[in-house]
């Protein structure tokens, strides 16, 4: 019974961890700058603020997945929707280029707006969550 409870651990966690890792190389492709070199290279907070906040918004209804599946395919199928709509949340909101431009703001470093991209990355991840507690 242990070593079953441990294997299911298991796959669950490594399964959550590929769909983390998996989100990390989609992110990079909807947003139209180079997260990572913005990070990594640039030392832009603004970048580091806004990534971190997309990963926790994709965490929170990844946790609700987990803890509310009643299988491991129900758990696949939830965790693929939200990072779906992680993923077009941030696509839309910096690609929309209306009075102020998410994009242009944080490659200028500008930290505010990092931070209200992450805020917004997690209120989505909140209520993502909280839709999927059915």
């Amino acid at each position: 019974m242990f070593i079953n409870s441990f294997l299911s651990f298991g796959l669950f966690f490594l399964s959550a961890m590929l769909i983390v890792g998996l989100f990390l190389y989609l992110y990079a492709l909807v947003t139209p700058y180079d997260d990572y070199k913005l990070i990594f290279q640039e030392n832009n907070t603004a970048a580091a603020i806004g990534f971190g906040g997309a990963i926790l918004g994709l965490c929170i209804p990844l946790y609700s997945a987990l803890v509310s599946s009643v299988s491991y395919i129900d758990f696949l199928i939830w965790a693929c929707v939200a990072m779906g709509i992680q993923l077009l949340f941030a696509f839309i909101i910096i690609r929309i280029n209306v009075k102020f431009s998410f994009e242009k703001q944080i490659e200028k470093g500008a930290v505010s707006v990092g931070i209200l991209m992450a805020f917004l990355s997690v209120c989505i991840g909140l209520l993502n969550a909280g839709s999927m507690s059915y």
